[in-house]
């Protein structure tokens, strides 16, 4: 990608400020706090499009992804229409989506207002971004190096610094490193524990990595209820699809030793704030009661039968996708639907955005 010219700096950042300055956000912010910017790293679930760009058979940039999207576009989001990114940027009042680092009509003013460097089917292992060929979380550590380097051509190094400092810094790992590396491959060298403890260290690094670049408020989801997902049921679930149990005993396993791993760095590092965000039971509510939010399908996705499709299998040609999407939490056999994550995400920020937004020595 070409470096940005500085020569329309200033009009730039002017505009800019001005749209950040009459973007009103969803949530009350706590007093005197602003978000300039939503930076993301991670897989599937925060995925715009960066995989697009990719060899690889982990993409979702064909139809009927995105036909709830706006102007109906398959983006490469894995879902109908937006995905958690898009959520969390709009409830802040940053903007509206939030676009793939390696999109070609990338323009200066999302760099100032945040891009995502996710790639689908990646994960805290090493190995979990290998097999599929998919950026690995180093790969899109070395992005974001490059991105601060374009921030600083438009804006100085001060105002970067301000930007990053000041932003929120959202990672959204470990689904496929537990249901696919673990499952598949690693079990042969690992207890379950021993693994997660491996996780743990990879992504804690990664942690002071951002850190180190410059990073303050770094919220972290966790896994979600793996063993719930429609895929899941249907590979391991039995003749009557049931919850896979191991995968959520994994899955809680993992989120119990993040959460204290993040409580470490928090310690460690007392001018950032870590905040570990469970996924886990808001989404296994909305599974195991889907008719309190007025969902009727809970154990297929709405995309084919429902039962295994995902990415190339969730295609045009499937005769069997659904035509009412709002009834469904789940879009493929892996991915829940826009409204889902709509309604996830919404309570998320409501309980979290305290804790996202203040630093340790002013909480």
């Amino acid at each position: 990608m070409k470096m940005l010219s500085s020569s329309s700096t200033i009009p730039l950042f002017v505009s800019v400020f001005i749209i950040l300055c009459s973007t009103e956000a969803l949530v009350k912010l706590p007093d005197n706090e602003t978000v300039p910017a939503l930076i993301v790293f991670g897989d599937s679930i925060v995925d715009p499009g960066n995989n697009n760009h990719l060899v690889t058979v982990a993409k979702g940039n064909f139809p009927p992804y995105g036909r709830d999207f706006i102007g109906g576009i398959p983006t490469g989001r894995f879902s109908n229409g937006k995905i958690p990114s898009d959520f969390i940027a709009e409830e802040l009042g940053i903007k509206e989506i939030v676009p793939a680092y390696l999109d070609p009509t990338l323009q200066p003013s999302d760099l100032l207002t945040g891009v995502s460097f996710a790639s689908g089917a990646s994960g805290y292992d090493p190995l979990t971004s290998k097999i599929p060929s998919v950026l690995s979380l180093s790969d899109q550590l070395e992005m974001f190096k490059e991105y601060t380097g374009k921030l600083k051509a438009m804006v100085g190094e001060e105002r970067t610094n301000t930007i990053l400092s000041k932003s929120l810094f959202l990672v959204v790992q470990s689904s496929n490193d537990i249901a696919s590396t673990y499952f598949t491959v690693r079990r042969e060298q690992y207890d379950f524990a021993s693994y997660a403890d491996l996780l743990v260290t990879w992504a804690s690094s990664f942690f002071k990595e951002l850190y180190g670049l410059g990073a303050r408020r770094i919220a972290v989801f966790g896994a979600p209820p793996l063993g719930c997902l429609p895929s899941q049921k249907s590979l391991a679930g039995g003749i009557q699809r049931e919850c896979v149990e191991n995968y959520n005993e994994a899955a809680k396993l993992f989120n119990t030793k993040l959460s204290s791993g993040l409580d470490s760095l928090n310690t460690n590092f007392p001018l950032a704030k870590f905040v570990y965000v469970d996924i886990y039971n808001p989404l296994l509510d909305i599974i195991q009661n889907p008719q309190k939010s007025g969902f009727e399908v809970a154990n297929k996705g709405c995309c084919g039968t429902g039962l295994i499709e995902v990415a190339l299998l969730c295609n045009r040609l499937n005769p069997f996708t659904c035509n009412d999407v709002t009834k469904y939490v789940f879009w493929d056999s892996y991915h829940p639907t826009e409204r889902a994550y709509k309604i996830i995400i919404g309570g998320i920020i409501q309980e979290y955005v305290g804790s996202f937004l203040c630093s340790n020595s002013a909480c």
